[in-house]
C-alpha cells in the first residue's frame, strides 16, 4: 500500500528575498534559485535526513485572493525557541503556545508574507 505522505509545498510570498531570510533564520532551510526569477526549491533538512522538498515563489496574485493552499505543520525541536525566533524574524504568533494533548506542543503563526503555518514539537513517544 502506498503511503500518502506529503511531498512537497509551496510558499507564495510578496517579498521572496524578506520570505527567505524568515525560513532560513527560523528553521534553517537552505533554497537554490531554480528556474524563472524568484523561485527557488526549498531544501529542508540534510543528506541523512532529507525532509519534505518545497518551493518558495513570487506571489502572482494579491494576498488574500488567488491560491489558498494546505495549512503545513514544521517539527522543531524546540517550540519556545521557535516561537522567539519567529518574532525576532518578523512573523506573528496567530495562535500562543497550546498544548495537544499526547500530541505536543504548538504555535500558530504568520510568516513575514502573510501565510499562516504551524509549527509543533512532538512529544517522545514510548
Amino acid at each position: 500500500m502506498h503511503a500518502n505522505n506529503v511531498s512537497h509545498f509551496a510558499i507564495h510570498a510578496g517579498d521572496v528575498g524578506r520570505a527567505k531570510t524568515f525560513y532560513e533564520n527560523v528553521f534553517g532551510w537552505s533554497f537554490e534559485e531554480w528556474g524563472p526569477p524568484d523561485f527557488y526549491w526549498i531544501k529542508t533538512g540534510n543528506e541523512q535526513s532529507p525532509g519534505i522538498l518545497g518551493a518558495l515563489q513570487k506571489r502572482t496574485e494579491p494576498l488574500g485572493t488567488g491560491c489558498n493552499g494546505y495549512e503545513c505543520s514544521i517539527s522543531v525541536a524546540d517550540i519556545k525557541a521557535t516561537e522567539a525566533s519567529i518574532i525576532k524574524n518578523g512573523g506573528t504568533i496567530l495562535v500562543k503556545l497550546i498544548e495537544i494533548p499526547t500530541v505536543g506542543l504548538f504555535v500558530k503563526f504568520s510568516d513575514t508574507e502573510g501565510n499562516a503555518a504551524c509549527a509543533i514539537q512532538y512529544f517522545a513517544r514510548g
